[in-house]
């Protein structure tokens, strides 16, 4: 986006600290979860998940990057992912077939809960 499609809106405080409500409340447990499952698609290291997290938009990182690693390590020790070592001794995961199924499963539930809370 350029940066200055919204350089001609003049946004009072109060309009930036609902905005900034608005977008932190929507950053709840769940979405980050599914977040960190679809990037694990594809092997990703923890530095490379923060990263494209961030990339995301995901604010509730930003200072709590042990977030995701706290999911991480759930995640390996309930057998959702796969993790290895590479010749450099940096921690690769991925999901495997039992993580894949739960990310299909969680990102269906997700979205109907979504818009269940949307529109009742």
């Amino acid at each position: 986006m350029d940066k200055t499609t919204f350089s001609e809106f003049n946004f009072i405080e109060q309009h930036r600290k609902k905005i900034q409500e608005k977008m932190c409340a929507e950053e709840n447990e769940d979405t980050i979860f599914l977040s960190v499952m679809q990037l694990l698609v594809q092997e990703k290291t923890g530095y490379e998940l923060v990263k494209f997290l961030r990339g995301r938009g995901i604010r509730k990182i930003e200072e709590n990057e042990w977030i995701v690693y706290t999911f991480l390590h759930q995640m390996e020790q309930d057998g959702y992912i796969h993790s290895c070592w590479n010749d450099s001794n940096i921690k690769h995961y991925q999901l495997n077939n039992k993580g894949t199924k739960l990310y299909e499963n969680g990102k269906n539930s997700i979205q109907l809960n979504h818009l269940h809370s949307k529109h009742y």
